[in-house]
């Protein structure tokens, strides 16, 4: 990476360095306590999901499979971002090195394309299960379940190495302060001694593809679900399919209402209160509702979970 440093910053600076949320010691300290809670909530609720479902053989079949697969991604989608913001919160320098940052870079942006590719993969599971009931266990096999399961990692991982690789090679000039809490491409890019508008178009391509894809598979999928469930003569047949779906189109529309704000563009003109703000509703926040929304809107896992967790 080549680095071109002011004079008076080139002997104290060792990384970027991360504005984060400002204010008081006071109010950095009470950040920490919230976001602790935050974490632990998560990693708690996402963990009990994984967990009812190893226990539980009743949830030994695809819909849940992946539905754990998907809570253990979204405790490593939170473990990407939270750890170092916790340890910002009690530092005085808040300095993260180049390679820190680049790491933290790729496996914020990997796991969250895997989340996409697996919303998409749960839509095509509801599908087959609503509109190809009587075929649904010879096509969704175990078989075909772990394939789609190691296709959405494998897809999610190999989608922003490219990108990242050519930005972490780019020249950096100035005071290397990033007004954020994590290394996001728009501060970066706005931190390079010239405008890179190849490497934003590049960005911005990866980014509507990785976006409007999977969205477009989920809507697809539930377009089909909604006429299959209409044309349901069972009233209780339509109420379980309801049940099932809503829970994960509330999630679809949780993350991809706010990434898409953020994404489409790197250098989008948001404040960078409401970049940060839209940043911590879809890393910290949708981890966090998650288990919550699955517990209460699917009955199997709410039984699961309240034997799990005990009377």
């Amino acid at each position: 990476m080549k680095i071109f440093n002011t004079p008076n910053d080139s002997n104290t600076i060792t990384g970027f360095i991360f504005l984060g949320l400002p204010c008081t010691r006071e109010g950095q300290i009470l950040l920490f306590v919230l976001f602790s809670i935050v974490y632990l909530l998560t990693l708690m609720g996402n963990g009990s999901i994984i967990c009812a479902v190893c226990w539980d053989q009743r949830l030994h079949t695809p819909l849940y499979i992946l539905l754990a697969n998907f809570s253990f991604l979204e405790i490593w989608y939170v473990t990407s971002t939270v750890p170092n913001i916790l340890a910002n919160f009690l530092s005085d320098t808040k300095v993260i090195s180049f390679s820190g940052c680049f790491l933290q870079f790729y496996f914020f942006f990997s796991l969250g394309s895997t989340e996409c590719f697996f919303l998409a993969v749960m839509a095509f599971d509801r599908y087959l299960a609503i509109c190809q009931p009587l075929h649904y266990r010879t096509v969704m096999t175990g078989r075909l379940c772990t394939n789609l399961v190691v296709s959405c990692w494998v897809l999610g991982f190999l989608w922003f190495p490219v990108p990242i690789i050519i930005i972490s090679q780019m020249s950096f000039c100035g005071s290397r302060i990033i007004d954020h809490f994590l290394c996001d491409p728009g501060p970066l890019l706005a931190l390079a001694c010239s405008r890179a508008l190849v490497m934003e178009f590049f960005w911005m391509i990866l980014s509507s593809l990785l976006l409007f894809i999977p969205f477009f598979c989920i809507m697809g999928s539930y377009a089909l679900v909604l006429r299959a469930v209409l044309r349901s003569p069972s009233a209780a047949g339509r109420r379980k399919a309801f049940s099932t779906c809503g829970s994960h189109l509330d999630i679809v529309s949780l993350f991809y209402g706010s990434v898409t704000l953020m994404y489409l563009s790197p250098t989008s003109k948001h404040e960078s209160g409401m970049q940060k703000i839209m940043t911590l509703f879809y890393s910290v926040g949708t981890p966090l509702i998650n288990p919550v929304i699955y517990s209460l809107r699917n009955k199997d896992m709410k039984h699961a979970l309240q034997k799990f967790l005990g009377p």
